[in-house]
């Protein structure tokens, strides 16, 4: 009987089989305790994008909170002159920004929930904090309601076009406190202040991983 010569597709087959059997030890090693949560099942959609919230949270807040109160009033403008600044928010307006759209996005995922009036950007810092942190606090709620079945639900009112489900207001909340945050990081840096999330970072060209702070 003639042997068949292995096909490409064979060959490819077995190379993928040999892999994913590799995935499947390092994923649960011997003792049935996986080297990763996620792969047991032990994480949820919320928890996912709860953990991206808290990731852009850590970062906003402790930016907003190294800057001191009598710089809550900085406008770069102050600074250039000759910049074409007209218009641009003031760090405290910055931070309130991301605040009320904390309320504003996550509030189209749970509408019946009560929101806190924003304080005005003269207010004192601590008030603005207080305001920031539970705007975060309020967004983390929202996202806790978000499952699997209803994540593509189309929420109630839209705020825009990029939000018009659930999930999608949940990623699109995480990349605007992102955004903003990396306006904020400048504000810090023309009054000489090293955002925290840069602090005791290695230099430039020796940084690992995929984000070492800005």
């Amino acid at each position: 009987m003639k042997r068949k010569t292995p096909t490409i597709a064979m060959v490819a087959f077995l190379c993928l089989s040999l892999e994913a059997a590799t995935h499947a030890q390092q994923e649960f090693p011997p003792g049935g305790v996986p080297s990763n949560p996620a792969a047991a099942g032990n994480t949820t959609v919320a928890l996912q994008l709860n953990q991206q919230l808290s990731f852009v949270e850590k970062e906003f807040v402790d930016a907003a909170d190294a800057v001191p109160e009598e710089k809550y009033s900085f406008v770069p403008m102050n600074e250039f002159p000759n910049g074409n600044f007209r218009g641009v928010r003031n760090f405290a307006q910055q931070v309130l920004h991301v605040a009320g759209a904390n309320y504003q996005l996550y509030g189209a995922v749970i509408p019946d929930e009560p929101r806190q009036t924003a304080p005005p950007a003269t207010a004192p810092k601590a008030e603005i904090m207080k305001y920031l942190r539970d705007s975060f606090a309020f967004a983390h709620k929202a996202i806790s309601t978000i499952t699997p079945e209803n994540m593509l639900m189309p929420v109630r009112r839209a705020p825009n076009q990029f939000a018009g489900t659930n999930l999608q207001l949940a990623v699109f909340g995480c990349s605007h406190g992102s955004d903003i945050y990396g306006q904020l990081v400048e504000y810090l840096r023309m009054n000489g202040t090293l955002p925290p999330a840069s602090a005791n970072q290695p230099a430039r060209g020796q940084r690992g991983g995929a984000r070492g702070g800005r």
